[in-house]
């Protein structure tokens, strides 16, 4: 009996240890999937919430102002955009030569810019890691290659290149090609090359441009008014323009860094971009000479004109127009000049300017003289 009574305790015992040891075992077992699945969803939606917040901060108008600025704040090539799709699709179509059509005469030598407007016709997001590459036939000066703003499909682009003519008379051609991240060849229209067709004419009898004086060899070309680089010049252009005279200088590549500054804005407020137009540039570039000529940061000429009478002056028949001007010591990029008129909040006109409704036609114009940097931009609408 007793043997028994020890038998049962034994086995009561044991049976409680086995059953002390799976009840410790049994919430491991439970807890470990919920342990190891648990970080998994925190990093989905860490990269979820992350990566559509950032894009839509820079494209969204509806945002507060602040935000867009902040976004737009900084370079180009810096510009955030949303992630493409592994499987969007790149094509684009020419649309039109907004500059130098093809066989446009040009002086032996002369400087001068070329603009296509091109739209984005795939499903993938242009931004700064596509480019405008220099492909064939002549350079004329070209840029091994450029940055594209950004640019949404279903939008239009303005590609300019500031570039030189050949020195020898007669039909000259370059070709390009816009390359995606991959470093491939985008298909545009039935072809892949936008090219540029010239007629070199002889340089001995100079172009002048009607409202400058004929003693300064001045021509405008395509989208800017090109005047001798570190030369004293003398100009006049009759009513709206003033007479300067002094050692300025013109950097196309600056012209060129805001007119792109400016679209790219634009693009990211959802606004289609600025056509650039010569009259509006001769008239900017003028007001640019002034500036720098007689240390002037106004909008009011040395000779009391106005971007009314300047915009008359130049040709242009322009409904409304406007003007923002900006001057820096020492010059500053063409990025720096856009920044401060989108951040400036003295005058928030300057900003408005940049995405205004109102206007369809800028002209861009800058001149440097005594290392300081004078920009000026023209709106308007015939």
């Amino acid at each position: 009996m007793v043997k028994r009574l020890m038998l049962v305790t034994a086995l009561t015992a044991l049976l409680l240890s086995a059953c002390s040891a799976l009840g410790q075992q049994a919430p491991t077992a439970t807890l470990a999937p919920v342990n190891t699945d648990t970080p998994a969803p925190t990093v989905t939606q860490a990269v979820i919430a992350t990566e559509p917040q950032a894009a839509t901060a820079t494209i969204d108008p509806t945002l507060p102002t602040a935000t867009v600025e902040a976004a737009a704040s900084s370079p180009t090539s810096d510009v955030p955009r949303p992630t493409n799709a592994p499987d969007c699709k790149n094509s684009a179509s020419f649309v039109a030569d907004v500059t130098v059509p093809d066989n446009t005469e040009i002086e032996a030598g002369a400087t001068f810019v070329k603009t296509w407007r091109i739209a984005n016709t795939g499903t993938c997001i242009w931004g700064p890691d596509y480019t405008l590459t220099y492909y064939s036939d002549e350079r004329m000066g070209a840029p091994a290659s450029i940055p594209l703003g950004v640019t949404y499909p279903s939008q239009t682009l303005d590609i300019s290149l500031s570039l030189t003519a050949p020195k020898s008379v007669g039909a000259h051609r370059a070709n390009f090609v816009i390359k995606n991240p991959a470093g491939l060849i985008m298909k545009v229209n039935d072809d892949s090359r936008l090219w540029l067709i010239i007629q070199v004419k002889d340089s001995a009898a100079p172009t002048v441009a009607p409202t400058v004086a004929a003693a300064v060899p001045t021509a405008t070309q395509g989208a800017v008014l090109v005047q001798p680089t570190n030369t004293t010049a003398s100009t006049s252009g009759g009513a709206g323009f003033a007479s300067v005279s002094c050692g300025f200088s013109i950097d196309q590549a600056k012209l060129l860094q805001v007119i792109n500054a400016v679209n790219t804005y634009r693009s990211q407020n959802g606004l289609p971009n600025y056509t650039v137009n010569a009259q509006l540039a001769k008239a900017a570039q003028a007001h640019a000479n002034d500036m720098a000529c007689n240390t002037l940061t106004s909008h009011t000429g040395s000779n009391k004109s106005t971007v009314e009478s300047r915009v008359v002056a130049s040709g242009y028949v322009a409904a409304f127009e406007a003007e923002n001007v900006y001057f820096s010591n020492p010059p500053a990029t063409g990025q720096d000049a856009v920044n401060w008129w989108i951040n400036d909040t003295t005058d928030t006109k300057h900003r408005l300017n940049l995405v205004s409704d109102t206007y369809i036609d800028i002209g861009v114009g800058y001149a440097s003289f005594n290392n300081s940097g004078y920009y000026v931009i023209v709106f308007a609408t015939p």
